[in-house]
């Protein structure tokens, strides 16, 4: 095969068949990981953006359809504050576990709320409470008895989990299934899982409850729904940086400069 060069003055472009192929592969897959982490921190502002707004916004009533299978579009209702009244259940709350703050582990405390004037529930995250010394050892809190007024925001929790729990995804907790105690303690906050462990109607969505609400919370210092933005764009400029790199190594292993010697014969 005819190798391919181009002459400019003094220099000559003449790119190796190996060198071409492996700058026409790299090139694109650089881009298109760019292009990737690019989008995924646009997604990331376009949520941190929705979740700011609706966190001052006023708060609305809480989507009953989200309980009763009515077409409800998540993405109209998640991070938005809402309000809703009813009555702890605390026999079927339970802890998350590895939860967080300051450098400190311990729990988050999940409590359904049986919602005024109807027979249904939603989930409720109190916030966090400190673990003991011994992890099989678990903390005391109270839960507040009566009518309360729930105040805080739409907390939709993700359905890609993994655990190595036994039966996770199974139906295996909750005294309606085989007389089996209810686990008090969770890995997962896996909303299926609780509603096949209860004997009520659950919501798919749940509520984290806002600071400045008194229905019983505990530390609710809420972690952004999404971070690392600015890392998404460092590599993606890292990407696009390794696509230029590749051309211009490209360019400058393929050109070599003529010797002021190797003139061409002329012709007599």
């Amino acid at each position: 095969m005819k190798q391919i060069q181009f002459r400019m003055h003094r220099y000559v472009f003449r790119p190796s068949l190996i060198g071409t192929i492996i700058t026409m592969m790299c090139i694109p897959l650089f881009i298109k990981f760019g292009l990737w982490q690019y989008h995924k921190a646009q997604q990331k502002m376009a949520i941190q953006t929705a979740y700011n707004v609706a966190k001052s916004d006023e708060a609305f009533q809480f989507p009953l359809g989200a309980i009763n299978n009515k077409v409800i579009n998540v993405t109209d209702w998640n991070y938005k504050k809402i309000k809703v009244t009813g009555v702890y259940e605390p026999k079927y709350q339970f802890l998350l576990d590895n939860q967080v703050e300051g450098n400190q582990v311990g729990f988050h405390v999940i409590t359904p709320l049986k919602i005024d004037h109807t027979t249904q529930y939603v989930l409720v995250n109190r916030g966090w409470i400190l673990g003991k010394d011994l992890h099989a050892e678990l903390p005391q809190f109270n839960t507040p008895t009566g009518v309360q007024s729930v105040i805080g925001q739409i907390w939709v929790p993700s359905k890609k989990i993994f655990t190595l729990e036994a039966n996770a995804n199974g139906v295996v907790t909750g005294v309606n299934q085989n007389n089996l105690p209810w686990q008090p303690v969770w890995q997962n906050m896996n909303i299926g899982r609780y509603q096949h462990s209860v004997p009520f109607v659950v919501s798919d969505f749940a509520i984290k409850l806002d600071q400045a609400s008194e229905a019983g919370g505990f530390v609710r210092n809420w972690q952004m729904p999404v971070e690392r933005i600015a890392t998404n764009i460092g590599y993606a400029y890292q990407w696009f940086g390794f696509a230029i790199a590749t051309l211009l190594i490209y360019i400058y292993m393929s050109v070599t400069k003529m010797s002021s010697l190797a003139k061409p014969k002329k012709l007599i």
